[in-house]
Parts: structure tokens; C-alpha cells; sequence
């Protein structure tokens, strides 16, 4: 086992108001621990930060003692990117308040935030902010990446609705970022990751959704044998449907536990989960291509809370899991592709391992490439292959099996993946992420963090 070795963090404790964990202390295996299981790195020290002062003491203490700085808000990054061997652990989990403005469509997020809390606060007042596809994600590094999930089609990414971000720059000054203040700042959020800075806070637009809150949603799954036919239909019908209306394309295992009925319990299947946020009136007319298309194994889109529909998946994926990762845009589902998909997804190593494909259509597509870091605006999917098990033993299966799949898709792709979905991939995947965005990017980095404090992250160097 790595021994890491001890910091004096007399000063960092006696300037915060959370606290700090160290190697010895009883609780440091539990508070080093991320999202995937597959991670496992030593940090010299964890700061549970409070408040935006003591992430400014954090950022100066790490900036001051020449130490690797990494940030952790949910703990969900792919690569696992919130720890780092040595490094001080900027943590603000701890920071949890959300207040909705519902007269101005608006809500106030703390950067330690996970999206179940957002959900639970903007619901109840009939709204949502879109996000992602699970309840359990951090607010900041989903924002940060992008934020494609259920409502971009109709009301764009989750950075199209940043309206604003308090951010704890690398010199430790503490700067409001927005369409007025650090313009340059604001863009380079909206897409370009944790390059940057440590948000505290961040400020969303909201919109209403369904009857008060209330969608309709769920999987409807088809025989993995029908992949072809499926996705064949599926890649025509999304693009021309009201933007109300969006679901994304996995090909999956049906999991052995309620809802889903006991004979389909470890089927594996090509599945797509819907979500309507339309006047429910209108729900019929727009859900009936979906009703009537082929003979589906299971048909489960019904009314529910759109916290229900975030929530559905949290269960199946709790923390601890192994994960590996790899990704990809694609500017269409082709028919080499949908080739390639049948192979691998009849051999799906394990029951948690998937493939899935979410649109970024309708609203998302509206945005100029160059109006956010996020690049890829052409419309078409952010696809993602994971291997997935909760055995280590597994590891090297689900790994080989996802690297497998991603090297005979990827030459269908558009070339550049969704930053959120990558692994340590090597900087040509961190550049083709982001097109012609990249050389804009390095130069706001340059402006805000020359000495490339933070780096622990898909980085972007200074120009």
C-alpha cells in the first residue's frame, strides 16, 4: 500500500470553518473514496469546505505549499478526477443550499450540490433546470462539462440556462462570473470543466414542465435481437418529434428487480426512456408513434414526478461500483454503426454494462459552437460505452469489452467526445473535445490561471 505523506495543515484548519482529514484519521478511507470503485488514490489531505471563505483559504493553502490541488463536488467524474495522489482535496459536498426565485424562473445552487437536491426544490414549484440522468450527479462538474439530460432538446444544455457563477479564481480572488462580469470567464465555464476555478455557487434558469411537475416518462425496452430495426426507426423519428418529447437509446440487461415483471428479469434488450414535458392533453397525439411502433417487450411510460423519472436509475448505479468509460459524439446513428452495436450489445459482459446514446437536438442544436466552450452543436448524440460491475475481479473483462466496442465504433464518430465522459485519454481527446473552442479556451486559462493550479481535471494548459 502507498504511504502518503503528512502535511502540516495547522494554518489551512485554523482558517476554515469545515474541516480537514488527513491519512491517520479514522474516517480518510471512506472521505477519499469517489463514484467509481475503479479509483484509488491517496490525497494528503481533504478539506470539507463550508463556505466560499474556506475554499479560498484551501485554494491559497494549496497555491501557497506548492501541493496538487484537485476539487470534488458529487464525486461522479468518470476518471475520477475529484481525488489525486498527494494532493490537497478541495471538498464541497458540504455546501448544499438551493433557493428558487419561482416569480423570476430562477434558482440559486451551492457548488456541493447533486441534482436530487435541485430536483426536490424546483419541482414542487412545477420547474426544473435541465440536467442529467441521475438524481445522484454533482451539480458543478455536470454544469461544467455541459449538462445534456431529458430537457435538452427542449430547453438546451444545462450551461445555456447558467445564468451566473460565483467562482474562487487561483490567485484565491473571488469574482461573480456572468453575461457582464468576466464575460471571457462566463464563456469558458459553460463547457471547458474545472479549468478555471472553484465555483461556489451557481445561478439557473428555470422552466416549467408537465401538469405542476408531473411528466410522463419511462423505458420501453424491445428484444435485443430487434437492435437493427430500432435504431433504424429510432435515429428518423427523434430529430422530427416536438421538442416536448425526447428520449435517448441504450442497449442494456433489464435489471432483476421491480417495476420491471419477473420474466424479463437479466433479458438483455435495446431499451429508449422517454420523457414528455408537454401539456398532458396533447400526450396521446405525440406518444402515439412510440405506442404503435414494433412489439416491445415492455411499455412503461406512465405519469410521474419528474423527480421520480432523475431518481429511476440511482438504485441500480449506487457508488462503489467499477466503472470504465469511453465516449464519443456522433452527428448520426449510421448503418456501419448500428452494426457495431448489434455485436457488442449481444455481448454485454455484465448485467450493469451498457451503451447508451442522448440526443443533443432541438434547443441544444440552436446554439452557435462558439457561443459556450461546448463545441458540438450540430445535433446528433453524446454516446457512451461503460463497462460496469460491482466485482474487482470483473475489472479487466468490463474495461477490455468497452475499449473493444469504442474501437470499431469510433471511426462512425464526429471525432470529439463529451468532456464529462472522459477518461484519462491523453490531450488530443481533451483538443478534440472542444473543435475550435480549444485555442479560445487556453488563451481565458491563461488569463485566469497561468500557472495551471488546476490541473487535476481534462486539462486545458495555458496558451
Amino acid at each position: 500500500m502507498t504511504t502518503t505523506p503528512a502535511l502540516d495543515h495547522t494554518d489551512l484548519a485554523a482558517a476554515m470553518r469545515g474541516h480537514v482529514v488527513t491519512p491517520d484519521h479514522p474516517d480518510y478511507d471512506t472521505s477519499r473514496a469517489v463514484y467509481n470503485a475503479m479509483i484509488d488514490r491517496r490525497p494528503a489531505l481533504i478539506a470539507y469546505c463550508r463556505d466560499a471563505a474556506d475554499v479560498v483559504a484551501a485554494v491559497n493553502f494549496a497555491r501557497e505549499h506548492g501541493i496538487e490541488l484537485a476539487v470534488r463536488g458529487g464525486g461522479h467524474n468518470a476518471a475520477g478526477l475529484g481525488v489525486w495522489d498527494g494532493a490537497l482535496v478541495i471538498d464541497v459536498s458540504e455546501m448544499r443550499s438551493v433557493t428558487v426565485d419561482p416569480e423570476h424562473h430562477a434558482v440559486h445552487v451551492d457548488g456541493g450540490c447533486v441534482w436530487g437536491d435541485v430536483d426536490h426544490a424546483t419541482v414542487a414549484f412545477g420547474m426544473a433546470t435541465p440536467s442529467g440522468f441521475l438524481a445522484s450527479t454533482g451539480v458543478g462538474g455536470l454544469t461544467l462539462g455541459g449538462g445534456i439530460g431529458y430537457l435538452s432538446r427542449r430547453f438546451g444544455l444545462t450551461i445555456d440556462n447558467l445564468l451566473g457563477a460565483d467562482v474562487v479564481l487561483a490567485d484565491g480572488t473571488f469574482v461573480r462570473a456572468d453575461a457582464d462580469n468576466h464575460p471571457d470567464l462566463f464563456w469558458a465555464l459553460r463547457g471547458g470543466g474545472g479549468n478555471f476555478g472553484v465555483v461556489t455557487s451557481f445561478t439557473f434558469r428555470c422552466h416549467d414542465i408537465g401538469e405542476h411537475g408531473i411528466v410522463l416518462g419511462g423505458p420501453v425496452f424491445y428484444d435485443i435481437a430487434d437492435t437493427d430495426t430500432v435504431m433504424r426507426w429510432y435515429r428518423e423519428l427523434l430529430p422530427a418529434l416536438p421538442e416536448e418529447l425526447s428520449g435517448w437509446i441504450g442497449l442494456l440487461t433489464v435489471p432483476p428487480a421491480p417495476p420491471f415483471p419477473e420474466e424479463l428479469w437479466g433479458r438483455q434488450a435495446c431499451g429508449i426512456v422517454w420523457c414528455y414535458t408537454g401539456p398532458h392533453d396533447r400526450a396521446d397525439e405525440i406518444l402515439e408513434p412510440i405506442r404503435t411502433f414494433g412489439t416491445p417487450l415492455m411499455y412503461g411510460v406512465h405519469d410521474l414526478p419528474f423527480t421520480a423519472l432523475q431518481q429511476a436509475f440511482d438504485g441500480l448505479y449506487p457508488a462503489g461500483l467499477q466503472w470504465y468509460w469511453r465516449a464519443d459524439f456522433f452527428e448520426e446513428i449510421s448503418d456501419d454503426a448500428i452494426g457495431v452495436h448489434e455485436r457488442f450489445g449481444a455481448q454485454l459482459p455484465t448485467g450493469h454494462s451498457t451503451m447508451h446514446m442522448y440526443p443533443i437536438d432541438g434547443a441544444a442544436s440552436r446554439v452557435s459552437e462558439d457561443d459556450t466552450a461546448f463545441a458540438y452543436r450540430d445535433g446528433g448524440w453524446a454516446g457512451v460505452i461503460v463497462g460496469v460491475d460491482p466485482d474487482p475481479a470483473n475489472a479487466d473483462a468490463i474495461t477490455a469489452w468497452a475499449k473493444d466496442y469504442w474501437t470499431d465504433l469510433h471511426p462512425t464518430s464526429a471525432g470529439g467526445a463529451y468532456v464529462n465522459f472522459l477518461m484519462d485519454e491523453g490531450q488530443d481527446r481533451v483538443r478534440a473535445a472542444y473543435r475550435g473552442n480549444y485555442d479560445r479556451l487556453a488563451r481565458v486559462k491563461r488569463a485566469y490561471d497561468p500557472g495551471n493550479l488546476f490541473h487535476v481535471n481534462q486539462n486545458i494548459e495555458p496558451a
